[in-house]
């Protein structure tokens, strides 16, 4: 490689040039630039000549040589062609090597690639960081990414998922829950690779079972799931719609009548059936019995069988029957000053009016019930009866009587006792009185419930009216 600075070739392949600073020369070579195995005056390969002490000018058919190394360090310059000779370094004879030469820019080079080294590694540090994150998002993203099986009211698939757990995943694929919905496993479930996520909707049923109505949720897509879902004996039950419909999320109205047992008591005999009758009435037809005119049973016809009941037939006969009833009398009463207080006098006897009135009979497996009225006739209106009531004071005594046996005849009667009564309970007291002449005297109440002094007053007054008759067989006594 030449040591001089500016190189220039000719259309004769004559390189001219200028020396280093402090000296000018040229160099001439008839050789092909390029060539390793020839070296030219000045050291340069591919160049042979002779060096001249002298500067020649090129006259304007040179141009400026551009040309730099790669492992030049510092950047010059590339001056216009020279104008003016320029005279050769002190010290440096023509054809002398520049100093340097080869092993100089050696040197430079490796102090180039020593300091490009750091620059170089400063670039590099980012990329490495950047890759050491990106790797390692890519493993948390591997981490974090789960497959689950979400199946959605009987609907799988398999998805996959950064939800931490399941309300979280249900969240994310837009699947909303109620309350009367199932998840399984629950909401707050944390998730794993692999799981398997369920939801049932719940649906609502108007349920009418064995009579009574009510409404259930039910997350079965089926009738015949609900009714396994919900514990209903569906053996030999009645449903009102086909089990094998499929239930919508809006609902369904369902009639289930389980089988049971009932059993009929009928015209002396017991009957047991299993039925699924929505009325007894029904169940008694499913029976064999037939009901003829006003038969019923023991419970209303329409009403729903229980299981285990027992249901009595009942045979059933009406009639009518009219029957003449008295309507009892009134009785008026008036005060009369000429009797004596305590005595009452019948003016006028009364007399009983007469009522016809319409009975309706039935007879119960033919027992006859308690006939009811259904309509009444006056035939006879009663007539009142009149009695006049004496206020008249009674006397102390009576005269003529006070000095008899009245002891006696007591004992006779009676036997002393003023609560005696007779067997047949018509007579009672002292004097063995009925209630009627009791009354007639001014007694009240009954005889034997008087005392013992009015008892005997009473009898005075009556011996006074009538003598001793009304004792025929102690009347005697009262005269010794």
């Amino acid at each position: 490689m030449s040591s001089s600075q500016y190189e220039t070739y000719g259309p004769t392949g004559v390189a001219y040039g200028t020396g280093t600073a402090g000296g000018t020369g040229v160099v001439r070579g008839t050789g092909l630039a390029g060539s390793p195995d020839d070296t030219g005056a000045g050291g340069v390969p591919g160049a042979t000549g002779t060096a001249y002490g002298k500067f020649e000018p090129s006259y304007g058919r040179g141009h400026p040589d551009t040309y730099r190394p790669a492992y030049e360090a510092t950047r010059v310059a590339v001056p216009e062609a020279p104008t003016e000779p320029r005279l050769p370094r002190q010290g440096q004879g023509y054809g002398a090597p520049a100093p340097g030469g080869r092993a100089q820019a050696r040197r430079a080079a490796r102090r180039k690639r020593t300091s490009e080294r750091p620059d170089a590694l400063r670039r590099l540090l980012p990329q490495a960081l950047v890759v050491a994150f990106l790797a390692g998002g890519t493993s948390a993203f591997v981490a974090n990414d789960k497959a689950i099986e979400l199946s959605v009211d009987g609907k799988p698939r398999t998805l996959h998922t950064f939800a931490d757990d399941v309300g979280e995943l249900l969240a994310d694929e837009g699947v909303e829950v109620g309350g009367h919905d199932v998840v399984a496993p629950a909401i707050g479930t944390a998730l794993a690779n692999g799981d398997e996520i369920a939801v049932h909707y719940g649906r609502p049923l108007q349920l009418t079972l064995d009579g009574h109505r009510r409404k259930v949720w039910t997350t079965a897509r089926t009738v015949d799931e609900a009714l396994r879902q919900l514990g209903v004996r569906a053996e030999g039950a009645y449903v009102s719609t086909s089990r094998s419909r499929r239930i919508g999320r809006e609902g369904l109205t369902l009639d289930v009548r389980t089988e049971r047992t009932v059993t009929f008591m009928a015209d002396g005999r017991a009957r047991t059936i299993r039925t699924n009758a929505a009325s007894v009435q029904e169940a008694v037809e499913e029976a064999g019995i037939t009901l003829h005119g006003q038969d019923t049973t023991s419970v209303a016809p329409r009403s729903f069988p229980r299981d285990g009941q027992t249901v009595t037939v009942m045979r059933v006969t009406r009639s009518r029957e009219v029957r003449d009833e008295p309507i009892p009398f009134e009785v008026r009463r008036t005060r009369d000053p000429s009797l004596f207080s305590g005595t009452e006098v019948v003016e006028r006897a009364g007399q009983p009016g007469a009522r016809r009135v319409t009975y309706a009979l039935r007879t119960v497996n033919g027992v006859e019930q308690k006939p009811r009225r259904i309509e009444s006739e006056v035939v006879r209106e009663p007539r009142t009866q009149l009695v006049k009531i004496g206020t008249k004071p009674h006397p102390v005594s009576a005269a003529g009587a006070d000095d008899l046996n009245w002891s006696g005849l007591a004992a006779c009667e009676s036997g002393g006792r003023p609560g005696a009564v007779d067997p047949s309970g018509t007579y009672g007291g002292l004097y063995q009185f009925d209630t009627h002449t009791w009354h007639a005297l001014g007694g009240s109440g009954r005889p034997q419930d008087a005392s013992a002094s009015e008892q005997t007053f009473r009898a005075k007054k009556l011996y006074v009216r009538r003598g001793a008759s009304p004792w025929p067989h102690c009347g005697r006594r009262l005269r010794g």
